[in-house]
Order: C-alpha cells, then sequence, then structure tokens
C-alpha cells in the first residue's frame, strides 16, 4: 500500500473520531448549521480569527436575522456592523449576494454548486463549506487551515499559493472527503488547523493525523507550509480632515464604492496638509492645527495618515455642495459604516 493510499484510508476516520472528543461544537454557526449562519461565518472568518468574529456574528445575527432582513437593509447598516473586522469588500458581497438570493432563489440560499459560485463573493472554498456544512453534500474546502494541515501531511514544500500546488491540494481535499458525516468532516479538518496544526508551535502530540504526516515526521512543520515570497510592503501618505461643528458632530464623506474603504463614511481625504488646508480655506476656515501622524496598515501597503483639525460655530454652507457627505453626532457615528481608524480617531479627546 503507498503512502497516500494508507493516507486516504486513515485520514477522515482519525479526523472524525478527534472531532467527537475534541471539535469545538459549541460556535454559533456549527449549533445551528442554518445555510444563512454557516454563509455568514465563512465569509467573516475569511482572513479573521474566530474569536475576533463571535462578538460581530452575534450583533449582525441579531440585526439582520434572516437573508431577507440582510437583503432589506440599507448598505450604511450593513457596514456599520461590520466596521472593525476590515475587507469591507466582503461585506459589501455579502449584501449584494442576500439580495441576489431575494431576487433569484426566493429568499433561499441554493444548494446547489454553479448557483453558490455565481452569487457575489462566493468562491469555490466557500461554496464548499456552505454545501458540506448546511446541505451535507460532499464538497472540499480549501482555505488557509485546510491548506496547511494538507502541506504538511504530504510534505508540500512549496508555496501553497502557487496555481500548480494549489491544484495538487484541491484534488486531495477531493479525494479525502468522506461519503458521510461531510458537515462534521469539514468543520474537524477546520478545527484541527485553528487548534493544533497552526502556523507556529503545532501541537503535533496531541494530533490525531502525526502518524500520516510528513512534515512531522520529518521534523520539517516548521518550514511546512512554505510562506509566501515577500515583496517590499509599500508605504503611501495622506492627510484628513477632522472638522467639527460647536456641538461636536462630524463631517463626513462617503468613499466611493471602489478602493480602500469602499462605501464607507470617513473623513475628506487629501494627498497632503498642505492640500488639506487649501479644502479649509475655500470653506473660509482658517483656523486648523495638524495633529499627529498614525499609521494604518493595510494588506498590501502601510499608510501613514495625518489630521488636520478645525473646529467651527457653524456649518460652512459650501461643504455641503460636496456630495454625498452629512454632519454626524456621537449617536449617528455609531450607526454608520466606518473605518476602524478614522473611528478611533473620531473617539479620541481633543
Amino acid at each position: 500500500m503507498s503512502k497516500t493510499d494508507d493516507i486516504g484510508e486513515r485520514f477522515a476516520p482519525a479526523l472524525l473520531d478527534w472531532y467527537a472528543k475534541h471539535g469545538r461544537h459549541d460556535l454559533p454557526w456549527t449549533r445551528s448549521r442554518s445555510p444563512y449562519h454557516v454563509w455568514l461565518s465563512e465569509i467573516m472568518l475569511q482572513q479573521t480569527q474566530v474569536s475576533t468574529v463571535l462578538g460581530y456574528f452575534s450583533r449582525f445575527i441579531s440585526a439582520l436575522p434572516t437573508v431577507q432582513a440582510l437583503a432589506d437593509a440599507p448598505e450604511d447598516q450593513v457596514l456599520g456592523l461590520w466596521t472593525g473586522l476590515g475587507y469591507y469588500s466582503r461585506a459589501r458581497n455579502l449584501h449584494k449576494a442576500a439580495k441576489r438570493c431575494v431576487e433569484i432563489h426566493g429568499g433561499a440560499i441554493p444548494d446547489n454548486f454553479a448557483a453558490l459560485i455565481a452569487l457575489p463573493g462566493i468562491g469555490r472554498s466557500t461554496a464548499g463549506a456552505i454545501l458540506s456544512q448546511a446541505f451535507n453534500q460532499p464538497f472540499p474546502i480549501l482555505d488557509g487551515n485546510v491548506k496547511r494541515v494538507l502541506t504538511r501531511v504530504i510534505g508540500e514544500r512549496d508555496w501553497p499559493g502557487k496555481p500548480a500546488v494549489e491544484k495538487r491540494l484541491w484534488s486531495l481535499a477531493e479525494t479525502l472527503m468522506p461519503a458521510s458525516d461531510v458537515a462534521d468532516y469539514t468543520q474537524a479538518i477546520m478545527d484541527l488547523g485553528a487548534t493544533l496544526c497552526t502556523r507556529s508551535k503545532p501541537r503535533c502530540v496531541a494530533c490525531p493525523l502525526n502518524e500520516l504526516c510528513v512534515a512531522h515526521e520529518t521534523g520539517n512543520t516548521g518550514n511546512i507550509p512554505a510562506r509566501k515570497p515577500k515583496k517590499p510592503v509599500p508605504e503611501r501618505r495622506c492627510a484628513v480632515v477632522w472638522l467639527q461643528d460647536s456641538d461636536g458632530a462630524h463631517f463626513l464623506k462617503k468613499r466611493p464604492e471602489t478602493g480602500i474603504w469602499g462605501s464607507l463614511w470617513s473623513l475628506p481625504q487629501f494627498d497632503d496638509v498642505a492640500d488639506a488646508n487649501a479644502w479649509l480655506a475655500e470653506q473660509g476656515i482658517q483656523e486648523a492645527r495638524e495633529l499627529p501622524a498614525f499609521r494604518h496598515v493595510f494588506t498590501h501597503f502601510k499608510l501613514e495618515i495625518t489630521p488636520v483639525h478645525a473646529v467651527v460655530t457653524r456649518k460652512p454652507q459650501r461643504v455641503r455642495e460636496d456630495l454625498p457627505s452629512t454632519w454626524a453626532d456621537a449617536d449617528t457615528l455609531s450607526t454608520l459604516g466606518m473605518p476602524a481608524p478614522i473611528r478611533k480617531l473620531l473617539e479620541t479627546d481633543r
């Protein structure tokens, strides 16, 4: 019997037995396994840890308990519930997909692969997670946790993001998928990657797959999976105008749908402080002060933000011409979708 055949026979039974005893059965989406809950959790968990997602998931479901409620909700509400999770295109696509489910599927989440991947924000792995966990259909997944588990088990030394490697991993994931108990199996392999087969300091002694794992056998868990080849992280700079009236309301502009912080409410942004001051001067505002710059790190670049703060006794009329814009008091701020670093800035005491 080859090593691959041995893995195929023992992998799923060992994983399912471990999950029955040690898996995370108390997660909100594992308790209900409703299609909506599974879908929402999968989108939230992209690039985000479970510990962070739990609070957001609970608040989101409380506010928008059904696909219909999500479809009917204003975009600002959806983005407001998402504020702090980052990667806001996920929320915008979630909203668009809910509308599509209402328009095309009668408010239901489809139970077939082709219809799922046709929805905004749902790719092959997310579709597989929904089908396996919510509908108990044998479709594999290949998220970051699963890639780590599989590359270590077979001793794959190349970066798993390479197309050829990813193709091999998809083939292996399909081969290992059991014919039954697929909902538990899918959650089990994600749980294993999240709790035992972690990026650093994996707990191989407790792993149910350690006898099958090439990386463990050869002492290479620290090198597998290979890290993505590093590229220099570019740095950018900008200035934002933090304009308040005498009552403490903040002037906000809505960001374009595309680009960073798409469709979120934020402060007017400029290339530099000089441009920010020039814009203020056009509004008849002369007294403003430059605040210390702070840095925000995105996936592909770092942004240094310099706030320029001004308080006015009454709202300048010319500002209103620059639409879409609004003056938001403290109560309104909590309902709007905003970039987390901008919300944090507005909550500081100046």
